[in-house]
């Protein structure tokens, strides 16, 4: 029996309420029936005082390549590549109806394969990391390990790609940073053509970092799933660490990361189920 079957009358359809590390989804099966949100739906959703509120809306559909599709929309309507807390939610609602310890799911960034890893826990391959600047994307040809952007306290940031655009910055100590004010103008300089997700990162030694990220199209959130894997990439990119495993600390919680000798990523995380409704 599908975890998405609820009582629903006519017109309306069922979604599940999610959170990873309190980073909200409101997710939505359309692989019977296909549900395709204008920009307005979809931040009408997201919104809390007028719908149901979350980070993201995010759609299951149909895959010839994989168990399901995972479809990103960000609160204001774009669409996304990439999301791993996400990604650990579909994971483990596919897994619970299926009755399976292991699922692929296929997104616009590429096949992540995702397998229990204890109880609420999740392991997710988020695939390989490029510091190449024409996948990031940028604007024009730069050293990606040391991106030519200074706003404030926030300089020198290494730019990457995990199938969406990540800007991290190291500093000293986070909360002396302004990243409200400071990751808006980040977003839109125009080395960034698709605008970029802003991770601020402090390194507490080798093995555990903190984490902040302002997300595209939904600002500063609670945790960033591919944010924990730049900011390890680019902390071994960096020479900051040497370690293979990384603990980060989002404001929402811990995740542990993974980075290979090819440079994909793994997570690993909790998942939270909240409820279930009509829209």
């Amino acid at each position: 029996m599908s975890l998405f079957a609820v009582n629903s009358g006519a017109g309306s359809r069922p979604f599940v309420k999610m959170h990873g590390l309190r980073n909200h989804f409101v997710i939505i099966d359309a692989r019977k029936e296909s549900f395709t949100p204008t920009v307005e739906d979809t931040v009408r959703i997201c919104d809390a005082q007028v719908g149901v509120g979350a980070d993201q809306l995010i759609l299951i559909e149909q895959s010839d390549n994989a168990d399901a599709f995972m479809r990103i929309l960000n609160t204001d309507g774009r669409e996304a590549e990439a999301c791993g807390n996400a990604t650990r939610c579909v994971a483990w609602l596919l897994m619970e109806e299926s009755k399976t310890d292991s699922v692929v799911i296929q997104t616009v960034a590429g096949l992540l394969a995702c397998d229990r890893a204890g109880d609420l826990q999740v392991r997710c391959n988020m695939g390989v990391i490029s510091s190449a600047w024409q996948q990031i994307p940028l604007s024009r040809a730069c050293d990606t390990l040391h991106l030519p952007i200074a706003y404030g306290a926030l300089q020198d940031p290494t730019g990457c790609s995990v199938g969406n655009p990540h800007a991290v910055f190291f500093v000293d100590a986070i909360d002396a940073v302004d990243i409200e004010t400071l990751a808006p103008a980040i977003q839109n300089d125009p080395l960034f053509p698709q605008q970029v997700n802003v991770g601020v990162a402090e390194l507490i030694d080798p093995n555990n970092l903190r984490l902040a990220v302002y997300e595209r199209g939904a600002g500063q959130t609670m945790a960033c799933g591919s944010g924990a894997c730049a900011a390890v990439f680019a902390a071994r990119a960096r020479g900051l660490t040497t370690a293979s495993q990384m603990r980060v600390s989002l404001p929402g919680g811990e995740v542990d990361i993974a980075i290979d000798s090819d440079a994909s990523a793994t997570m690993t995380g909790p998942v939270a189920y909240s409820f279930t409704g009509t829209i």
